[in-house]
């Protein structure tokens, strides 16, 4: 006899003997549910139905399954009956019954998976909790389909007690969780119809210049949104409308800028013809990082905070992200330490701070996770926090780095208190980055949230190459910030203006009266990193023009004047990390002169293909007549030199998505 048998053994007579009156109705129901099968099955067999009634050829005919049903040899010239599916349904009633009969009343059974934790593992019972809405989904299609089954009139006290078993609360990581119905295997695609929630927001506008001159936004740095819309593409469906945040798609690529000499970046501005309307024009404002410090960097502190819940269970999710950060300790030094906080039901620390110098007993605490329970975020983003605040030296960076797939169920009730506490670590000097797994239930807008309060990037990751790219390009480089806090404020001259619109950042942008106030966050950039942003303008006087002039317009709009040739001007303010106090840096955005500004290099070109896409996607009402191929096109010929095939990706996508859209 198995151990397994011993145990169910052991469980069964220490039971105590089932209330007689709940035995009897439910046995009850048991018997007058198998007699109403017997009776139907009974029926069905009185008046056979063949496949050719009705028809002049009367002569009996084989019968096959039903389409879609598997085929079995042995029977498809026997007509099928229906008696061993009434014994299979009174077989699992019978023994759904005897079991609940039988089992301990009021108790929840934790399922273990292949053998009994261990004595030395730690046993931390997680509180009672909602279930997740992923798992709540899961449930629902379980009821559903239990419903149709002969077995279904067991009573609402034997359904609800087997659903309370099914999502017992895990003690350990020894434990996990079966869920419902199976997880797909390594090869299956991943629903995106699910509970996605993303950031709601209005399409950027296009604004008057004579009503509202001034455009004000912090810069983003963050790439999700890319690789969201990759992955929806890449399984056959157009993303969701709330998840194209162009700004994101943008900086996804690196772009051919020069450094800067002395300050943390350098502001880059140009103006050429608006591919999609001759009548307009698009300003480039890109700024772009120093790089790396040459020689020794500070040491680094890092806090892996990893969701090992039950939704991280698929191969995309937890799986995937092991393999991911083995990578990312291939860009640290010895002397960096890195400690893991896991969460699920409750919080735990699965390693202690350790030295990079010890790889293998991190990747053997990595490979030791599993995935089961709740997803308690809050009280891991405290242990974390707590954990950091231990690790942190003078003139050392402290990260937290969040690996999650974004469902958060347990524990936050009040979202603006935990930004508040994620804002008061961040002035700490505690920073924190989001990376996001898998699909199905990813809360992209409670990610991008934590992302901005905790001075870090979000960024999700589908596959290897793509963690290749945040974990060793672009976190890195995050790991030396070189500014903090950084707004962006452009200021349009009504004489040259006459509308505006700033292509992306709705979720980034800032009042007017928040580019001086110091006490207002921003985004963050690292050492080496780049930000790109478009505005699309209408010059007065183009028939592009979508407004009409002002009749009462100030006299001092006219083009003649001190600045009569400028477009606009640009001002930049940024903190060098530590510093309360901001910096300034501003110049004017000249307007262009003769024909050559028609002409935009191929890294302003593609940036607009990009954009072009982007509107495509989400709101495309500014485009006219521009479609997919003219994206394609303008993409295609502007992809440079492409050393890692980012951009021939691109073009890919941009063909899948342009058949996608004509179906």
């Amino acid at each position: 006899m198995s151990d397994e048998l011993k145990r169910l053994e052991r469980a069964l007579s220490s039971a105590p003997a089932p209330e007689a009156e709940v035995k009897s109705g439910h046995l009850k129901a048991a018997l007058d549910r198998f007699d109403q099968c017997q009776a139907t099955d009974q029926e069905s067999r009185a008046e056979p139905r063949l496949l050719g009634e009705g028809r002049d050829d009367t002569r009996p005919r084989p019968r096959f399954p039903r389409r879609g049903t598997p085929m079995n040899r042995s029977s498809t010239h026997r007509p099928l009956h229906r008696r061993p599916s009434v014994a299979a349904a009174a077989s699992l009633a019978a023994l759904s019954l005897g079991l609940y009969l039988l089992w301990p009343q009021g108790q929840d059974v934790d399922v273990v998976t292949g053998s009994e934790p261990s004595q030395d593992a730690e046993m931390v019972v997680a509180p009672p909790r909602t279930a997740s809405k992923s798992e709540a989904a899961l449930e629902s299609t379980e009821r559903g389909r239990l419903a149709s089954s002969p077995s279904a009139s067991l009573s609402p006290a034997t359904s609800t007690s087997t659903s309370t078993a099914m999502r017992g609360l895990m003690p350990s990581q020894e434990v996990a969780r079966i869920a419902p119905v199976p997880s797909p295997g390594p090869s299956a695609q991943v629903s995106t119809a699910t509970t996605e929630a993303y950031p709601e927001f209005d399409a950027s506008s296009l604004r008057v210049t004579a009503e509202a001159p001034v455009s004000t936004f912090s810069v983003d740095v963050d790439t999700a949104s890319y690789a969201v819309v990759r992955s929806s593409l890449m399984q056959g469906q157009l993303p969701p409308p709330q998840a194209v945040r162009i700004e994101e798609m943008i900086n996804y690529f690196s772009y051919d800028y020069p450094q800067p000499d002395a300050e943390a970046f350098l502001p880059i501005v140009d103006v050429f013809a608006s591919p999609w309307n001759s009548g307009r024009q698009l300003v480039r404002v890109a700024l772009q990082g120093r790089a790396a410090t040459p020689g020794p960097r500070p040491p680094v502190n890092l806090v892996l905070l990893i969701d090992t819940s039950g939704s991280m269970h698929s191969p995309d999710k937890l799986p995937l992200l092991k393999r991911s950060m083995a990578l990312l300790l291939g860009e640290l030094e010895d002397d960096d330490e890195i400690a893991i906080v896991t969460y699920a039901g409750s919080a735990g620390i699965a390693l202690k701070p350790t030295r990079v110098a010890q790889r293998d007993d991190i990747i053997s605490a990595l490979e030791r996770l599993t995935s089961g329970g709740g997803t308690a975020g809050e009280a891991g983003l405290r242990q974390a926090y707590r954990v950091a605040r231990r690790m942190s030296g003078e003139g050392e960076t402290t990260r937290v780095v969040l690996a999650t797939d974004g469902d958060f169920n347990l524990g936050i009730s009040d979202p603006e208190a935990l930004e508040r506490f994620i804002a008061d670590q961040r002035d700490d000097g505690a920073y924190l980055s989001v990376l996001g797994f898998g699909r199905g239930n990813l809360d992209d807008a409670v990610m991008q949230s934590l992302a901005q309060h905790g001075n870090g990037q979000a960024a999700y990751i589908d596959s290897m190459a793509e963690a290749q790219k945040v974990l060793v390009d672009q976190l890195s480089a995050s790991l030396e910030p070189i500014a903090n806090d950084v707004k962006v404020r452009v200021e349009f001259n009504p004489a040259r203006v006459q509308e505006y619109r700033l292509i992306g950042y709705e979720t980034r942008a800032l009042r007017p009266e928040d580019f001086r106030n110091d006490r207002v966050d921003a985004g963050d950039i690292g050492a080496g990193h780049q930000v790109t942003a478009l505005y699309e303008i209408t010059p007065v006087g183009s028939y592009a023009a979508m407004s009409e002039p002002r009749r009462y317009a100030k006299e001092d709009h006219s083009p003649a004047g001190r600045y009569s040739d400028e477009l606009g001007h640009l001002a930049l303010r940024y903190k060098v990390p530590g510093d309360d106090r901001s910096r300034l840096i501003e110049m004017p955005i000249k307007a262009p002169t003769g024909a050559a500004w028609q002409l935009p290099d191929s890294e302003a070109s593609f940036a607009a293909a990009i954009a072009g896409v982007g509107q495509l996607l989400g709101d495309d009402r500014y485009l006219g007549d521009w479609g997919w191929d003219d994206a394609i096109a303008l993409a295609e010929g502007n992809r440079g030199e492409d050393r890692v095939g980012y951009r021939a990706e691109a073009v890919r996508l941009m063909r899948l998505a342009r058949d996608l859209s004509e179906r």
